[in-house]
C-alpha cells in the first residue's frame, strides 16, 4: 500500500516503495516482501494442482482452478492458434501471477500494518506490506520480461535473420523507415505495459486509502469489490496483449 503515517494523522501517499530492512547493501522494500509472499502462495497452488492432476480423488479446489485454466486456454487459443500448447504455460503464468499480486494488495493489513524504519536521523512509520503492482519497478520488470520474450521467441520460430529484418531492413528506404518504427513500437510496449498496470493498481489503492480515511465504516467496501474486478481485468489485459504481440512476433512477415 502507499500510505505513510504522518504526525497530523492524515495519510500521506508515497509513489515509491519504502525499504523496510536491508540484506547487506540491498534494500528490501515492502512491495518486495509482499511479492515474496505471493510467490510462495503461487508455488503452493501450483504444487497442489499438479499433485491432484494425477490423483484419483480430486477436491473442489482442483475443479475450480482447472475450470479457470480451461477458460484461459480457450481464450489464448483463439489468438495463438496452433502455437497454444507452447505458449500457454507462459501466458497463464503471467495472468495468475499478476492476478494474485493485484488481489493480495487488497487484503486486510496490507498498507495498515506499520513498522518503524530509521532513515538518517528520522524514524518513519511505513507499511510492512505494499501491493507489488503498485510499485513501478515491479510492473516495469514484468513489461521487460514480456517484450524480451517476444524477441526471443521471434528468433526461435523465424530464425535470427528473418526476425531481425523487421527492425533492420536496408532493401529500400521505406523498409528502413518501417524498421525504425518497429523499434519505437517495442520500446512503447514496455512503457505501455508498465504504466498501464501500475497506474490502475496504484490509483485504486490510493482511492481506497482516501475513502477509508474519510469514512472509516464500510464505505470502502463497494470500492473493494470494484478493485477486485479491476485486478482481474488488468491481469487479463496484460496477458492478452502479451499473447497478441507474441502471435505477431512468431508470424512470418511479407
Amino acid at each position: 500500500m502507499s500510505q505513510l503515517e504522518s504526525k497530523t494523522g492524515v495519510p500521506e501517499i508515497s509513489i515509491k516503495a519504502e525499504p523496510v530492512f536491508h540484506l547487506s547493501s540491498f534494500k528490501i522494500t515492502n512491495s518486495l516482501v509482499l511479492s515474496a509472499v505471493v510467490l510462495v502462495f503461487s508455488l503452493f497452488i501450483a504444487l497442489r494442482y499438479s499433485k491432484e492432476v494425477v490423483s484419483h480423488r480430486k477436491s473442489g479446489f482442483f475443479y475450480v482452478f482447472n475450470t479457470l485454466l480451461k477458460g484461459l486456454y480457450g481464450l489464448f487459443e483463439s489468438i495463438m492458434g496452433h502455437h497454444i500448447n507452447f505458449f500457454f504455460p507462459i501466458l497463464s503464468a503471467f495472468f495468475v501471477y499478476i492476478l494474485f499480486q493485484n488481489w493480495f494488495g487488497l487484503l486486510p493489513g496490507v498498507g495498515s500494518i506499520l513498522i518503524g524504519v530509521t532513515e538518517g536521523v528520522r524514524t518513519l512509520r511505513v507499511p510492512l506490506f505494499r501491493g507489488n503492482n503498485a510499485d513501478i519497478n515491479a510492473t516495469l520488470a514484468l513489461a521487460l520480461i514480456s517484450v524480451v520474450l517476444m524477441q526471443v521467441y521471434g528468433i526461435k520460430f523465424l530464425g535470427f535473420k528473418d526476425h531481425i529484418q523487421k527492425y533492420v531492413n536496408l532493401s529500400n528506404p521505406i523498409n528502413f523507415f518501417l524498421g525504425f518504427l518497429e523499434i519505437l513500437s517495442e520500446i512503447s510496449r514496455v512503457l505501455s505495459f508498465a504504466f498501464r498496470l501500475f497506474g490502475n493498481i496504484f490509483a485504486g489503492e490510493v482511492l481506497m486509502t482516501i475513502v477509508a480515511f474519510l469514512v472509516p465504516v464500510l464505505a470502502s467496501f463497494p470500492f473493494l469489490i470494484l478493485e477486485i474486478f479491476v485486478g482481474l481485468v488488468q491481469a487479463l489485459v496484460f496477458s492478452l496483449l502479451t499473447s497478441v504481440f507474441m502471435s505477431l512476433a512468431v508470424a512470418k512477415h511479407h
